[in-house]
C-alpha cells in the first residue's frame, strides 16, 4: 500500500470550499495538539501545507502529516513522496535496488512513466563523501543504506513527474541543504538560468503581485475586505492558469499568507469589538 493516499477517486472526510473554511479549520487544528510539532500554533503554517497538499491531492490532515517545512521551504518526507507518485495515474512502476557494499554501495532508483523511457537515478557512498554527507551526524550515521536509497529517490522521481511533485523535493535531502544554499545541487554547482529574457522578466514581475496584495490587504479593515479581495486572487489565478502562465509556487505561497495573516488579526479584533459590545448594558446603548 502507498505511503499516501490521495484524494483522487473519493472525497476527504474534511471538505473545505473557501478561504474562511480553511482559515477555520487551520485555527482549530493549530489549538488541538494533535497536530506535528512544528504546525502547534500556527495556523499560517498549516493554512499554507493544507493549501499545498491540495493541490498534490492530498485530504487536509494528510498534508500537515506528509509537508514538511525545512529550511523555510516547503518539501514532502521520502515514502509520501513515493506515494504520490504511484497514486498518479501518469505512474506505471517505481523500481529501487541496493548494489555493492561498503564504500562501493550505491542506492538506484527506476521511475517508469507510461509511454516514456525509464528514468534511473544513482547515489553512492563516494557521492554523499562529495557532498560532505557520509561522516555527518544523524541518519546518515545511523541509517546509511535508507538516506542514500532516499536521495536516489527524490532525483529519479522530479525527473520523471515534475508535474506531479509540483518542485518539492524530499524532506531527507531539503534537511541536508543549508538555508542559503537551497538552490544549489548536491555537487554545490548553481543552475544555469536559459530562460529566454523575455520570460526572465515576466517572471521578475511576479513579485508585483505580492505588493499589490500587501497594500491592498493592509487597507483592509474588515475581514468581509479580506474575502473580497481573496476572490479576485482566485479569479486572477484561475485566469493565469487558463493561459498556460500559472503563478510561481512561491508567489502563490507568500500571497497566501498575506491573506491569511490579516484574516487572522482582523478576525481577532472583530471578536474582541463583539466581545466588548456584549458587555455593554442595553439601555447604555445609542438609540
Amino acid at each position: 500500500m502507498n505511503a499516501v493516499t490521495t484524494t483522487q477517486g473519493h472525497a476527504p472526510a474534511i471538505q473545505i470550499n473557501s478561504f474562511n473554511e480553511l482559515m477555520r479549520f487551520a485555527e482549530i487544528a493549530a489549538g488541538s495538539g494533535m497536530v506535528p510539532k512544528d504546525y502547534m500554533g500556527k495556523p499560517s503554517a498549516i493554512l499554507i501545507a493544507v493549501q499545498m497538499g491540495s493541490e498534490l491531492g492530498l485530504a487536509p490532515m494528510q498534508s500537515m502529516q506528509n509537508i514538511a517545512v525545512i529550511n523555510g521551504r516547503p518539501s514532502v518526507w521520502g515514502d509520501a513522496l513515493l506515494g504520490l507518485v504511484k497514486a498518479s495515474p501518469v505512474c506505471d512502476d517505481v523500481v529501487e535496488t541496493l548494489e555493492g557494499e561498503g564504500d562501493k554501495m550505491t542506492a538506484i532508483c527506476v521511475a517508469k512513466r507510461k509511454g516514456k523511457s525509464p528514468v534511473e537515478a544513482r547515489f553512492s557512498v563516494q557521492d554523499a563523501k562529495d557532498a560532505g554527507l557520509w561522516s555527518k551526524p544523524g541518519p546518515w550515521k545511523q541509517y546509511p543504506k535508507r538516506m542514500l536509497q532516499m536521495r536516489a529517490r527524490g532525483f529519479a522521481l522530479r525527473d520523471a513527474f515534475p508535474d506531479v511533485l509540483r518542485g518539492l523535493i524530499t524532506a531527507e535531502e531539503a534537511a541536508d541543504i543549508p538555508q542559503d544554499d537551497f538552490r544549489k545541487s548536491v555537487s554545490n554547482q548553481k543552475p544555469v538560468d536559459v530562460t529566454p529574457q523575455r520570460q526572465q522578466i515576466q517572471a521578475g514581475r511576479q513579485t508585483d503581485h505580492v505588493e499589490f496584495f500587501r497594500a491592498r490587504l493592509n487597507s483592509c479593515s474588515t475581514t468581509g475586505c479580506v474575502l473580497d479581495l481573496e476572490k479576485k486572487w482566485e479569479l486572477s489565478k484561475a485566469k493565469r492558469e487558463n493561459e498556460g502562465n500559472p503563478f510561481p509556487e512561491n508567489v502563490i505561497a507568500d500571497v497566501t499568507d498575506l491573506f491569511a495573516d490579516r484574516y487572522g488579526v482582523l478576525h481577532e479584533q472583530e471578536r474582541q469589538q463583539a466581545d466588548a459590545n456584549a458587555e455593554v448594558p442595553a439601555e447604555e446603548m445609542p438609540a
